[in-house]
């Protein structure tokens, strides 16, 4: 399918990183904070050697006072810069989420109904939940981790080499160890994250698939089938994951077994120093030292390779965020296949006309859903479209406001071609009733409104009026302020159609379209909405697509659909005589009006 091309779609796409920029301050001090976190608790640790040496082996209170003192100044401090590291790099990394999941949701809304169905709901979903949160954490973490690591292992040696030279053997002997073990359980790991997500998907696919569906799953006592068709997506999501813990969970027992063979070398060397029965045998250690000497080296040792296994998670949590990462650039990185052009202003002649449309929905396999497609449609004009289930009427409705575009031929909309216009300049001149009600959380009035911000009262009432629904709304005892339970479930079938064309009458649309929204209507108030529709919109042209002879006979003209081509176009008694197909639907809808058997 042909792709328009406009000057917004060749915008340079922003990294992800860049929506850290707002933020730059928080993610920049963040860091600074981590810093003095970090050395603080390398100082903690030389303190604590000072306050062995000096005041306990000695013996010394006034030492143990003063260096005590010393460590609580530090405490304090480390504290500080520790809360204010948590508090910027939350700052930075919320931010970072908010704007993300914005122009996230904003793109999904911009998105071609053909690419939204490729994406499927339940992974859009997962996308803009579950992996944002993970991107999310990722960037809070890095601010974390990706400093303290570093400085730790850094920081931890210089001390270390202070101390004793011979320390340092522990670090170079246990560093390859560790640095393997990582690399392995890493690239095992990597790969798995992209599954999990994926399975996630499905879970969630399925949870909204029974959600929204939950009428149709009472109806039909499918509740232990969907049951244990959420157990088998929930089951497989669950062993996906847990192949992934698996590996994981034989990482960090190698990396504290290396760990703790470090920290026992550590005070076997420091004991073999410390037991030297000479200054002349000390001296070949390079240096005296002290039993608080081997305290703190020990300490240091932990905080090094701590910090190799804070780094082993920053490695998994980067893999995490390269699977969510490419997750969310898919969605964000997707150009509308559908994009305006730049017409923005035509004088509303209400005039539709096809010329040879052909159309195929994406990947679809057989015939083409139309087929050489040509209606010409004047202002003020009410046609009615009819034909067999699958013959292509909501599709036909669908390629007016591009929902789709036709893969040939042409659609002119009040004379103009239908992809020389901006996007929203040619839905607004629609109001489009589709088969589903679809309302929202908030008021009756505030559901109205939703098809034009700034409708007054006597707007909303008037679209009321002229869509049947008045007469129920003011018999709820909040009338207009009456609050709308979740998609209209306080409400019956008849009574959301009725709400969805008051939505669609409100904004007084130049083109008007049922697409089969009268279904649940009864004969009578279809026909005072008929009347009350050629009474005040007289001006409108109103298609309406039907499955029922009483709803379009009254229409000036008729169109049949077989097979993805109109047949027939004409009014009501000209079909009656040259249309068999026409006469056909007549005759099963109305054989019973003389008597006959329904």
């Amino acid at each position: 399918m042909e792709e328009t091309v406009s000057a917004k779609s060749a915008e340079p796409k922003k990294k992800l990183s860049s929506y850290l920029v707002p933020y730059w301050r928080p993610a920049i001090i963040s860091p600074l904070f981590m810093m003095g976190e970090v050395v603080c608790d390398l100082l903690l640790t030389k303190q604590m050697s000072n306050i062995v040496n000096e005041g306990v082996i000695l013996g010394d209170m006034n030492a143990i006072w003063r260096i005590g003192a010393v460590m609580i100044l530090i405490a304090i401090i480390g504290g500080f810069t520790g809360i204010s590291c948590s508090y910027t790099a939350s700052l930075a990394s919320e931010g970072f989420a908010k704007d993300l999941r914005v122009d996230m949701f904003r793109r999904v809304m911009y998105l071609s109904q053909q690419q939204t169905d490729k994406f499927t709901t339940g992974s859009l979903v997962t996308r803009m939940t579950n992996d944002i949160t993970v991107l999310q954490e990722f960037v809070r973490e890095i601010l974390h981790m990706f400093v303290r690591a570093p400085i730790f292992f850094i920081g931890g040696i210089i001390f270390t080499l202070q101390l004793n030279v011979n320390f340092g053997y522990v670090v170079i002997v246990a560093f390859p160890f560790l640095v393997i073990a990582v690399i392995v359980m890493l690239k095992i790991v990597n790969p798995m994250y992209s599954k999990v997500q994926k399975k996630l998907d499905r879970v969630n696919a399925v949870v909204q698939e029974n959600v929204t569906g939950a009428r149709v799953v009472k109806a039909y006592t499918r509740e232990e089938h969907e049951i244990g068709r959420f157990d088998e997506a929930n089951t497989d999501y669950r062993d996906t994951s847990y192949k992934v813990g698996k590996v994981m969970a034989f990482l960090m027992p190698i990396l504290s077994i290396i760990m703790n063979m470090s920290i026992v070398a550590i005070y076997y060397i420091g004991a073999s120093l410390v037991s030297a029965e000479s200054q002349e045998a000390a001296s070949v250690a390079l240096m005296e030292i002290n039993a608080g000497d081997v305290m703190a080296a020990a300490s240091y040792i932990t905080q090094i390779l701590s910090s190799i296994m804070m780094m082993s998670m920053m490695f998994q949590m980067f893999a995490r965020g390269k699977a969510s990462a490419q997750r969310v650039r898919e969605v964000l990185y997707s150009d509308p296949a559908i994009l305006g052009g730049e017409l923005k202003e035509t004088d509303p002649v209400g005039s539709i006309e096809m010329k040879n449309v052909s159309f195929r929905y994406p990947n679809a396999q057989g015939d083409n859903v139309l087929e050489n497609i040509n209606l010409s449609v004047r202002k003020g004009e009410t046609i009615a479209i009819i034909g067999s289930t699958g013959s292509g009427k909501s599709t036909l409705v669908s390629l007016l406001p591009r929902f789709y575009d036709a893969d040939e031929g042409e659609i002119y909309i009040d004379g103009q071609n239908v992809r020389d216009y901006d996007l929203h300049e040619l839905r607004q001149k629609f109001g489009f009733v589709l088969q589903k009600s679809e309302l929202f959380s908030g008021t009756i009035a505030d559901n109205i409104r939703w098809g034009k911000d700034d409708a007054t009262d006597e707007e909303v009432v008037r679209a009321a009026k002229i869509a049947q629904a008045d007469e129920f709304i003011v018999g709820f005892n909040g009338g207009y302020d009456s609050v709308v339970a979740e998609k209209g479930a306080s409400l019956s079938g008849g009574q959301k159609q009725r709400m969805s064309i008051a939505r669609a009458i409100v904004r007084n649309p130049e083109f008007l379209i049922f697409d089969d929204s009268t279904s649940a209507l009864d004969l009578g108030t279809e026909a005072r909405l008929q009347a009350s529709l050629r009474e005040n919109m007289k001006d409108t042209t109103v298609i309406m697509i039907a499955q029922r002879i009483a709803s379009v006979k009254n229409a000036d003209r008729i169109a049949v659909i077989e097979h993805g081509t109109i047949t027939a176009f004409a009014p009501h008694d000209e079909l009656m005589k040259t249309s068999e197909a026409y006469r056909e639907i007549y005759a099963s809808q109305m054989k019973n009006t003389d008597g006959g058997e329904e």
